[in-house]
């Protein structure tokens, strides 16, 4: 048996998604494909594939026959635009929803630390609404919370880079949310004092796949500890995005006592370095591979949202 899925916003994420969904799901069908734009290419490959569809958002959703069957809603729309469709389906005692945009109505969700019961971010899924914070997000914090889970992470900074080509109106728009989202998410998920994250939109040609960087000033421990904590988060991350790999071996720097960094709202820190370099490479179901980016955010959410129904 599956359930269906109602997916709001016929971008390149929310297409990416239904296409992972249908392909690869074995816990979710599509019910509804949900846009704004009646000529967007999302609600027209939706409709060619025998999905339904509406071009008036979540209103028109609402209005479908297949609504009541509906048990899980993935908005992909923006931070802006989410907080109008929750309040609309909030009145569904039923409807859950996973949110793919920085609004962060919702708690933050890493399925690779989220889902442990272990470790003290764990989120309760029985909730109708949760935040799958960013791109960028999804692809660092879990090298934080790896060497959270060593030794105490003073600051956590990530700079993520993308293909602009793999950049929607959608992302573009939420710029300000996605650092702010994501920086919020490094210190409540990934175990940081203070977190920084840094967004970078790369015009080459070719287009270069995701890379990311991740920078941790922790308290000293066994560097041996936290390169297989790192390596085991990375396996983990793997199980649902397999593009997802380290760029470069783990790299560490001492900080000195007496060369202690300054850190806004932390203070001067002394303590380890930890540089960690990855990329990801996408699946290719609806664009090309180097939107590692898509990838990784449509495919936490699918995960998530199998996990919560």
């Amino acid at each position: 048996m599956k359930f269906k899925a109602a997916i709001i916003g016929s971008g390149n994420i929310g297409t990416d998604l239904m296409i992972k969904m249908m392909r690869t799901s074995e816990v979710l069908e599509m019910g509804a494909m949900v846009g704004i734009d009646p000529n967007s290419d999302g609600l027209a490959r939706a409709a060619r594939m025998g999905v339904e569809t509406t071009h008036e958002g979540i209103d028109g959703l609402l209005k479908m026959d297949v609504w009541k069957e509906i048990k899980i809603v993935f908005d992909a729309t923006s931070a802006k635009a989410h907080h109008y469709n929750f309040e609309k389906i909030k009145q569904f005692e039923d409807k859950k929803v996973v949110d793919l945009t920085p609004a962060a109505v919702g708690p933050y969700v890493i399925p690779a630390v989220s889902f442990d019961k272990d470790f003290d971010v764990s989120v309760d899924l029985n909730l109708n609404n949760v935040n799958m914070v960013t791109c960028g997000g999804q692809a660092t914090i879990p090298m934080v919370a790896a060497v959270s889970r060593v030794a105490k992470v003073h600051y956590g900074e990530i700079v993520a880079s993308i293909s602009s080509k793999s950049a929607g109106p959608g992302t573009r728009a939420n710029i300000d949310e996605f650092t702010e989202t994501t920086a919020s998410a490094i210190e409540k998920v990934g175990g940081a004092t203070r977190g920084k994250a840094i967004i970078i939109l790369n015009p080459a040609e070719p287009p270069l796949v995701m890379r990311d960087t991740v920078f941790t000033l922790s308290e000293q421990a066994d560097r041996e500890a936290i390169r297989e904590s790192i390596h085991n988060m990375v396996a983990e991350v793997q199980q649902y995005v397999p593009g997802y790999e380290l760029h470069q071996e783990v790299q560490f720097d001492d900080i000195p006592e007496d060369k202690p960094v300054f850190i806004e709202g932390v203070g001067h820190v002394s303590g380890l370095k930890t540089t960690v370099l990855l990329k990801v490479v996408g699946a290719g179901h609806y664009l090309p591979e180097y939107a590692g980016n898509l990838d990784i955010m449509t495919s936490a959410a699918l995960a998530t949202g199998e996990r919560m129904v």
